[in-house]
């Protein structure tokens, strides 16, 4: 669970519940962390209402600070909480690609060597 999560709305009253699901949801992305990033990550989420006049639209955007990098994801729906699902996934596919560039032996490089490996196989 990512520990340091600050959560802050603009022009949008946060009540305990969406705060709740915004630590849950965000929180858990700490599994798709390499282990040396998982005590130093941090995020920030801004939760926003845009667009008043033509209806209620709600904007999310989460920045997540990891070593080396700093990740960031925003989406807007008619819904917060639903904005808050698809920037979760956005982050997810964004970790799992920083997973695989800072860590040697998960990848493409595994990838090319095994396959080299299967056609030196096949011609001795």
């Amino acid at each position: 669970m990512i520990q340091s999560i600050n959560v802050t709305g603009v022009r949008f009253d946060l009540d305990d519940t969406t705060k709740k699901y915004v630590m849950k949801k965000i929180g858990r992305l700490d599994r798709f962390l390499p282990r040396h990033a998982r005590k130093s990550v941090s995020a920030e989420v801004i939760l926003k209402e845009v667009n008043r006049s033509h209806g209620n639209k709600y904007e999310a955007e989460v920045v997540l600070y990891v070593p080396d990098k700093q990740l960031t994801a925003k989406d807007s729906t008619m819904n917060a909480l639903a904005a808050v699902d698809i920037v979760e996934a956005k982050l997810a596919n964004q970790l799992r690609k920083y997973k695989e560039t800072h860590i040697g032996h998960i990848g493409k490089t595994r990838a090319a060597l095994s396959k080299f490996k299967r056609s030196y196989a096949r011609e001795q």
